[in-house]
């Protein structure tokens, strides 16, 4: 099972929000998915991150590979270099 870090967009129409969920890659977007992790707001200024550090270093352990745009939410959180 090939696990991933990415995010499920929610919101309304021209609105979006972001949840950091762990989910495996085989299944949609927006679908199914094993932990959510955090959260991401870009419409507000500065731009919101919360993520649980200790949850996602255990799965970045386990072997869950985040996509590019968690990646670079993780550095700038400071959770990963």
């Amino acid at each position: 099972m090939a696990v991933k870090m990415r995010l499920r967009r929610m919101g309304a129409k021209k609105n979006p929000f972001y949840r950091v969920v762990v989910a495996d890659s085989r299944f949609p977007r927006d679908g199914r998915f094993i932990e959510e992790i955090g959260t991401y707001n870009p419409m507000v200024e500065p731009s919101e991150i919360k993520i649980d550090a200790e949850k996602a270093k255990a799965w970045i352990a386990n072997g869950a590979q985040p996509t590019e745009s968690v990646k670079s939410l993780l550095k700038r959180a400071k959770i990963v270099d």
